[in-house]
């Protein structure tokens, strides 16, 4: 089954945003129904890119009060997608999907087709990934069941969290979300496979929503819960801002940091959608991101939100470079080259040697990668530090690890790779793509899949 990467052309049907959920600050959206819809049929849609692995988390649930909720679809702990209602005594439908879901670095199409009508039980919930259809083992809801909250007058719609008890919260990102009252649509209705790819892409919907359908385009930053379908049935922001807005979207896929790619995973602490990182216990933690290059002009910016004894390093690694699996600092090998906080000096072969201004907490390093002609070039706050490396050769990914020594070492970073999880001066690459704090150099461009299509 293919994994959505982005698009691989510049035209065609674009979304433009998304909505980047983080558990630790709760996030989540809300909307209490006034009116009852068909407790029979109806449909979910959405994309998903998620964040962290291995933990329950909520996409669509809806709730009255105590215990008793529906959600349609949630992520497990072991990694599937999950379709149930609890009464609070038990369970009148409980489906777990067979297939795991566990790439950080794609886009998933989500569709939940609901029809309680149809006498065969397994066609009474449809779940497809991706244009596919999975296959379900568990308990199917009974013929013509009607659902007790999901699409009930005085229930409360829940996406990206669950408030009673409050926790499992999303971590990840959500684009063109749609609820279809009173259909139970295929997959077609909001997708098709690309004919020079085979890859699942989005298409417009053009159909119709019913009583409480909505559509969620998170597009407007200063209510990011706008329903789009002209039913008016608006969703509650709670938590979320307009930092949150993001333009990683299934037509356009940004690079994020690789919790999957970093040397122990349960040192590191990954939040913000993947754009932030802390190192949780005294180690390196090197970690790259989920985009790797050998061609073209890249850019990116860094910001330091805490660096203990400033023991930050900001860098670039190959594919094969040892630094990240064997815990070393990145520059800690001969295929890594990093810049360090606290001295200034550039790193590579676990070598240091005099290079630029050190940087602290509040500074933004910007990074410019030319696979090109092979060079690496770090700016501290706008300042160009000079050429750190030339004559590279390789696929190399941004790279972030601790700087190692000290008693205590440290670190938060925050990345932008044109969606910051801080606010920024709406500088884009020539493309028109990012959101970054600094004028991005002629010819050099953030990292995405529609500029690795043109440029890389």
């Amino acid at each position: 089954m293919p994994l959505i990467l982005g698009a691989n052309s510049v035209s065609g049907y674009t979304i433009k945003n998304s909505l980047r959920f983080n558990s630790g600050s709760s996030d989540y959206l809300s909307r209490t129904l006034s009116t009852n819809g068909n407790k029979r049929t109806f449909t979910l849609s959405c994309w998903l890119k998620r964040s962290s692995l291995s933990a329950e988390q909520r996409i669509l649930m809806a709730y009255t009060g105590g215990g008793a909720q529906e959600w349609l679809p949630q992520i497990s702990s072991a990694n599937k997608i999950k379709l149930s209602g609890d009464t609070g005594l038990g369970y009148n439908f409980d489906l777990d999907s067979d297939a795991l879901f566990r790439d950080v670095s794609a886009w998933y199409h989500i569709v939940v087709a609901v029809d309680t009508t149809q006498a065969t039980s397994s066609n009474r919930i449809i779940l497809y990934v991706n244009g596919t259809q999975q296959t379900l083992t568990g308990s199917y809801p009974s013929q013509n069941f009607d659902f007790v909250y999901m699409n009930t007058s005085g229930s409360t719609l829940l996406i990206g969290g669950r408030t009673s008890p409050s926790g499992l919260y999303l971590n990840g990102y959500l684009s063109e979300m749609f609820f279809i009252d009173g259909q139970a649509l295929t997959p077609s209705s909001f997708g098709q496979t690309d004919t020079d790819t085979g890859i699942w892409i989005p298409k417009a919907y053009t159909g119709t929503y019913g009583t409480n359908g909505f559509y969620l385009q998170f597009k407007n930053s200063a209510s990011l819960g706008t329903d789009s379908s002209g039913n008016g049935n608006t969703f509650t922001v709670n938590n979320l801002t307009s930092v949150d807005q993001s333009t990683d979207t299934p037509t356009n896929n940004f690079c994020t940091l690789n919790p999957l790619d970093t040397e122990v995973s349960t040192t590191v602490a990954f939040a913000e959608g993947n754009l932030q990182i802390t190192p949780s216990a005294s180690s390196s933690c090197p970690t790259r991101s989920t985009i790797a290059v050998d061609k073209g002009k890249w850019y990116w910016e860094v910001k330091v939100v805490a660096s203990t004894e400033q023991q930050a390093m900001i860098g670039i690694a190959d594919v094969t470079s040892s630094a990240v699996n064997s815990g070393s600092i990145i520059g800690g090998d001969a295929k890594s080259y990093g810049y360090y906080a606290g001295t200034g000096e550039k790193y590579n072969n676990n070598s240091g040697a005099a290079y630029g201004a050190t940087y602290t907490n509040g500074d933004i390093i910007s990074v410019l990668l030319n696979m090109d002609s092979g060079t690496l070039v770090f700016y501290k706050n706008g300042t160009t530090q000079g050429t750190a490396y030339s004559s590279l050769s390789g696929i190399f990914s941004p790279a972030f690890s601790d700087g190692g020594g000290g008693s205590a070492p440290l670190v938060v970073l925050q990345t932008n790779f044109g969606n910051p999880p801080y606010s920024a001066n709406s500088y884009t690459d020539g493309a028109g793509y990012g959101n970054f704090s600094y004028a991005v150099p002629s010819g050099y461009y953030s990292l995405n899949t529609k500029n690795l299509a043109t440029y890389g």
